[in-house]
């Protein structure tokens, strides 16, 4: 394995996202309601899922009125899905309706007022002195009720920032502070491999990372090498870590020692993807063997 010298491994787990998501998570069909329909809220990336009347129709691409965590507002209509990506059945809401003629004015409207919005927040953010990053803002399409999301290094008392807001905007006001993950995820921009992040292009669905899943594929423990934009472990990591945590335990681990041709010999790397071990042998040869010579019997290691 690859390891930086000059690099600290606290550090390097420094860069694990410890958020924790629902316990009750499922990628299982059975447990959820169908048919079952993906829906995405443009101003934040977020996707979740709901089910819809039989007599309902939509296309790709048409806005629904749903239920939200911010409340009742305009998603887009992504398709029927089949199978859920790490979501919570409990969370599953149900379609209201699509849009109409005069709510799709508003929507456009709304996003034209969004642009001012976002140059007052800055205005108020910096005549209170608060060090908060504007991430972006939304006003709901079904409640009289904008929101603001920023980021901040610490947490930010923003009461007295609400009640200037307020007394601009004349509707509820709602802050929400992001973490930096959530925060790539909203702006977007290209990760190290040269294509959007996936957060932002592919699913806001991704499982947490750990620093376990780069060891177990043999990645250099390097933070710049293994981090994203975000400065947190690229979501890509645990893409292919089922495959390599299946394929390593059905090989010998590194650091077996077993007799063969004359004298023993201790395995010093396993790579997995082309099934081969090498080895260092007592009388400082050095061998490489297809994995699938070195087998366990009886408990003991040994090359067949």
């Amino acid at each position: 394995m690859d390891y930086d010298i000059n690099e600290n491994i606290e550090d390097i787990e420094s860069l694990e996202d410890k958020d924790q998501r629902p316990v009750k998570m499922s990628s299982n069909p059975n447990d959820f309601p169908q048919p079952l329909y993906e829906l995405n809220l443009d101003y934040s990336k977020e996707s979740f899922y709901a089910t819809a009347d039989e007599h309902q129709e939509f296309k790709t691409g048409d806005f629904v009125l749903v239920p939200t965590r911010y409340g009742n507002d305009a998603a887009r209509f992504g398709g029927p899905v089949k199978a859920p990506i790490n979501a919570n059945p409990d969370e599953v809401v149900k379609i209201i309706r699509k849009i109409n003629a005069e709510e799709e004015i508003i929507l456009e409207e709304n996003n034209k007022k969004e642009k001012e919005a976002a140059k007052i927040f800055k205005e108020k953010v910096a005549l209170n002195n608060l060090e908060m990053k504007f991430i972006g803002c939304h006003f709901l399409l079904d409640e009289p009720k904008v929101l603001f999301f920023f980021s901040a290094d610490t947490r930010i008392d923003f009461r007295k920032l609400v009640k200037d807001l307020v007394s601009v905007f004349k509707i509820r006001v709602e802050l929400r502070q992001i973490g930096v993950r959530d925060e790539s995820r909203i702006i977007g921009g290209l990760g190290c491999c040269g294509r959007p992040y996936c957060c932002h292009n592919v699913t806001d669905k991704l499982k947490p990372v750990s620093i376990k899943m780069a060891k177990e594929q043999n990645l250099s423990l390097n933070s710049s090498k293994i981090s994203g934009q975000c400065g947190r472990l690229l979501c890509c990591l645990s893409y292919e870590y089922d495959w390599y945590a299946e394929a390593r335990r059905l090989m010998p681990p590194e650091g077996a020692r077993f007799p063969y041709d004359g004298t023993t010999f201790k395995i010093t790397e396993v790579n997995l993807l082309t099934q081969m071990v090498s080895l260092l042998g007592e009388d400082g040869r050095i061998l490489s063997l297809p994995s699938k010579r070195v087998v366990n019997i009886g408990g003991k290691w040994q090359v067949r």
